[in-house]
């Protein structure tokens, strides 16, 4: 029998998929299957993939909600090592327009990939979750061990039940083993300036907002709130490099891989440690590209907690993980990759 050298990545053409993918390519030897639908990215993405890397990725268009369509996929690709579960609707304003679109989509695809894998008896699962899960909460800085808050949109409850399923299944099926990774804000673009975060639909977070601004994009930006209890009035996010999140992920592949887990389902926070506020965020892209952004005060916005930043001790000790790129190298990434959209470098 071939040994298990597959790993499934849904939502492969996404932001932090899509860098996953090279990390996989370029750093371990499997090769790599996405399933991905396109409802917020673009296939030329994996154009991209292959111009960094020289491979070409197959995927699937599927909606992962279609159980059915899932199945065939999982029948069709054999020695399969484990899934990477990125693919969900990410827009905390949105889900709070919208809830219906989130909890179907998140909560129905994360059921239909973990039945598949059961089914064709997947060991390893990796699930992109989110700090959102803590909700507001006043002790800082912020540890895997600390309870779920009250969660402040339908997007972040959504993780909170993605959790909770998963440690469900891990506790029923013997033969699944789980990591949910609690990103915090993942930002910037691969060092080569070739992929980075563009999302089909409106940019919703902070740094894309602040480069289209930058290139013109957007008129003008709105920082949401400035009488927040924080030193300069703004939320405070920890913000961490695309791609450390994504080295992140093989490192949590391979610590199951290899049976260094404790337990059937363990939780990694992902992120630097050091919050940093919305204004400190435009003043490092100011410094780092030489521009003066054009911004305004706006009203709060609903669901967007008031600060929270991660403990990182954790995913150093057991991972043996830390993340390497500062804030202004985020920055410069993803100025780069804005620019390099305005005069492309041909990608086939």
């Amino acid at each position: 029998m071939k040994s298990k050298n597959t790993i499934i990545v849904t939502g492969g053409a996404g932001y932090i998929g899509s860098h996953t993918i090279i990390e996989l390519l370029e750093t371990t030897g499997f090769n790599v299957v996405s399933i991905d639908n396109f409802s917020n990215s673009s296939a030329k993405t994996f154009e991209r993939i292959e111009k960094i890397t020289g491979r070409k990725i197959t995927n699937y268009e599927v909606d992962l909600c279609s159980k059915n369509n899932v199945e065939k996929i999982f029948e069709i690709e054999k020695n399969i090592a484990g899934v990477i579960h990125f693919a969900a609707y990410k827009s905390v304003g949105e889900s709070v327009l919208n809830p219906y679109k989130y909890y179907h989509n998140n909560i129905s695809s994360l059921l239909n990939v973990l039945e598949c894998c059961l089914k064709s008896n997947i060991p390893n699962f990796i699930f992109s979750s989110s700090c959102s899960v803590y909700g507001n909460i006043s002790q800082l800085p912020v540890k895997e061990d600390t309870p779920f808050g009250k969660a402040e949109s339908p997007y972040a409850y959504t993780k909170q039940a993605g959790e909770e399923i998963i440690k469900d299944y891990t506790t029923a099926f013997n033969q699944l083993q789980a990591i949910a990774l609690r990103y915090f804000n993942p930002v910037g673009a691969h060092i080569s300036g070739l992929i980075g975060e563009s999302p089909i639909n409106k940019a919703n977070n902070l740094v894309p907002i602040i480069t289209n601004t930058a290139i013109g994009k957007i008129e003008q930006m709105t920082v949401f709130g400035n009488d927040y209890p924080t030193r300069d009035g703004t939320c405070i996010r920890d913000y961490i490099h695309v791609t450390d999140i994504a080295a992140a992920h093989i490192k949590a592949m391979m610590y199951l891989i290899n049976s260094q887990n404790k337990s059937n389902y363990s939780i990694f926070n992902l992120g630097t440690g050091t919050g940093v506020s919305v204004l400190e965020a435009i003043s490092a892209f100011e410094k780092i590209s030489g521009q003066k952004l054009k911004y305004t005060i706006g009203s709060k916005r609903p669901g967007d907690v008031i600060a929270i930043y991660s403990d990182t001790a954790k995913s150093e000790n057991e991972l043996g993980w830390k993340p390497k790129f500062t804030l202004e190298e985020m920055m410069e990434t993803a100025w780069k990759w804005e620019l390099e959209q305005i005069n492309p470098i041909p990608t086939s």
